[in-house]
């Protein structure tokens, strides 16, 4: 599958590796074994974990929620509500549309 997502009996894990204060909100390729994403907020009171986790929301279209990593760069997020290949179809960048 995807070295970044990983089914659970809970949904799906995400590792994401962020990048607060970009010039655009994105996903900018895969670090390592996680998702790495550009988000155009600070990392300042809660702001960049939102960020983050409205544009994961829109692009899978399904309930995503921070399980760790709130004030990290590294962070893990549980998709709810979505397999695991749904949810690397429409974040790997590397797939098409």
């Amino acid at each position: 599958m995807s070295s970044w997502a990983r089914p659970t009996e809970a949904g799906t894990l995400i590792s994401v590796w962020v990048v607060p204060g970009a010039h655009r909100t994105e996903i900018a390729g895969v670090q390592g074994a996680a998702l790495r994403v550009r988000v155009a907020v600070p990392a300042e009171g809660g702001r960049a974990n939102r960020e983050l986790v409205g544009l994961l929301r829109k692009r899978i279209g399904a309930p995503v929620d921070l399980a760790s990593g709130s004030r990290s760069r590294h962070k893990t997020l549980l998709v709810s509500g979505a397999a695991c290949a749904e949810v690397v179809r429409a974040l790997d960048p590397t797939l098409p549309g």
